[in-house]
């Protein structure tokens, strides 16, 4: 039996609702699930959709509002990262580290290599001098780039190379848990394929799991091993990557599948289309109701609760029957 590495239930993160608002704004609304030790964990969905806030809550950078994050790792075991104070997850981020979207805001321009990269293992291990040089030449090896860059300041890297200086610096404490928040988007097409095999390569070499979030279905089918797809801050759908876009069961995950480009013309047309409103749902209903062809008013005024269908866990009255 696989082992959990990360078990995540009932997580919310809400911002506002005082006075001046009716209802707070849910980013993430009482999402659960597992990341199971070794593989890439995929969550996709449009702008908006809670991704990026809900990688952010698993890591706590964002204290979540409510549910649960337990951290299974083989230094750390047990953990409920919700409950504990700023030192000790300090420690934990040794163990579970994150790759940002964008590497030209993420890196310190005013850090040289050796710095960006140093730091962590400065605090984690208290290396420094030549012993920190060679360790973090050591890492810059492993993500394809040349140790003379030691002394070099992140403008004079392109984009791809900026983002493996990320990949470097999150390797650096030898973590079990990468959460990589879009961080092949930001790049060319070819450097993303560069990317992503360098990281499939990374947890063949390193025993590394990955959270992986992006909102591109073509990167996830490639890199990820299970996804969950985000609307409007809860998962409506997770399923085994091939049975995913085999056969989705959930009304959006189908309208995201017929958004990816097709370059044949004659396989466009079986594809299925979402109402185009922007009608606000009800709170307590079905997110999706409002641009769902299959929505009835259960949809509208009452909230589905996960059903297991096929391989998949779906988040739809009418996942079976439709």
């Amino acid at each position: 039996m696989t082992e959990t590495l990360m078990q995540v239930r009932d997580l919310g993160m809400h911002f506002g609702g005082g006075s001046k608002a009716a209802h707070p704004v849910r980013a993430v609304d009482r999402v659960s699930f597992d990341v199971l030790r070794g593989e890439s964990f995929g969550i996709v969905g449009e702008s908006g959709s809670g991704k990026t806030t809900l990688g952010r809550c698993l890591m706590q950078i964002l204290k979540p509002s409510a549910g649960s994050v337990k951290f299974n790792g083989k230094r750390h075991s047990g953990v409920e990262l919700t409950k504990i104070d700023a030192k000790a997850l300090r420690d934990i981020w040794r163990d579970i580290r994150m790759v940002f979207q964008d590497p030209q805001s993420s890196l310190n321009p005013r850090l040289r290599v050796i710095d960006l990269i140093g730091q962590s293992l400065q605090q984690a291990e208290g290396l420094k001098g030549q012993v920190l040089a060679e360790r973090v030449s050591e890492l810059l090896l492993q993500v394809g780039l040349r140790p003379e860059f030691l002394m070099r300041y992140p403008n004079a890297f392109s984009g791809g190379q900026r983002q493996r200086l990320g990949i470097a610096r999150a390797l650096a404490t030898q973590p079990e848990l990468i959460i990589a928040d879009e961080a092949v988007s930001a790049l060319d097409v070819s450097i993303q394929a560069q990317t992503l095999n360098l990281l499939m390569d990374l947890q063949a070499d390193f025993d590394l799991t990955y959270v992986f979030i992006a909102h591109d279905l073509a990167v996830v089918e490639h890199f990820c091993d299970r996804i969950a797809v985000m609307y409007r801050g809860r998962i409506v759908e997770l399923a085994r990557t091939q049975t995913l876009f085999a056969t989705p069961r959930h009304p959006y995950t189908r309208a995201l599948l017929a958004s990816v480009p097709i370059p044949d013309p004659r396989a466009r047309k079986s594809r299925g289309k979402s109402k185009p409103t922007e009608a606000t749902p009800n709170p307590e209903g079905c997110q999706f109701a409002p641009r769902c062809p299959h929505a009835t008013e259960l949809c509208h005024n009452t909230r589905p609760t996960p059903r297991a269908i096929g391989g998949a866990d779906v988040l739809c009255h009418f996942a079976g029957e439709i």
